[in-house]
């Protein structure tokens, strides 16, 4: 085998990546339970046994799948933050970055309340949907707390909720112009969290 073809064969996905690939795309575009596990296998171009060597069943799809949307999600807001130099803009930019995701044309909507909505309590979908939003509460306390906000939590609260309003509302209208709204409220929010009690 000549260096070019091993470099080519290196760099061929592997049968779970080339699964999870397809997953993403049809899961996030169709529905976790509307899109059957024929379909992720013959649009990945792999033997049904790999599904099953690699995941064990279709729930260990979804959930690697919802598992990859968690990671990606927390590494686009987290890097997207880093060009903000101050706590409030941090908070706030959390909202730009949600309106730069609405903007896509591929956006449709939060992929884990998708996959909520269409999946019974209990089951896979439910565990990492929970553990996503623990996260988004977690990274609101923790930049409302370094905003200054008096109550963190009760803040971080009232956020959560704009930016499920926000990413529900850019699905729906297609426009990103409701993370931009979101933004202006949570602006708001947050004068008023930080207000001084003199005030």
């Amino acid at each position: 085998m000549s260096a070019a073809s091993r470099s080519a064969a290196a760099r061929k996905p592997s049968a779970r990546e080339r699964l999870l690939l397809a997953a993403d795309e049809l899961f996030y575009a169709e529905g976790v339970h509307t899109v059957g596990i024929d379909r992720v296998i013959e649009h990945a171009g792999v033997a049904k046994a790999s599904l099953y060597s690699s995941f064990g069943s279709k729930d260990g799809l979804i959930r690697a799948y919802l598992e990859g949307r968690h990671l990606r999600r927390r590494e686009r807001i987290l890097t997207g933050l880093e060009r903000y130099d101050t706590p409030r803009d941090r908070l706030l930019g959390v909202f730009d970055v949600l309106a730069e995701l609405a903007a896509a044309p591929s956006f449709r909507g939060c992929a884990f309340y998708n996959a909520s909505a269409e999946s019974p309590a209990g089951g896979v979908v439910e565990q990492v949907c929970d553990e996503n939003r623990a996260w988004t509460r977690s990274l609101f306390t923790e930049l409302a707390r370094d905003a200054g906000a008096h109550d963190p939590q009760t803040l971080a609260a009232q956020l959560v909720v704009l930016y499920d309003g926000s990413s529900v509302g850019a699905r729906m209208d297609r426009s990103a112009a409701a993370a931009g709204t979101s933004r202006a409220m949570a602006a708001a929010l947050l004068d008023a969290a930080t207000r001084t009690r003199a005030d």
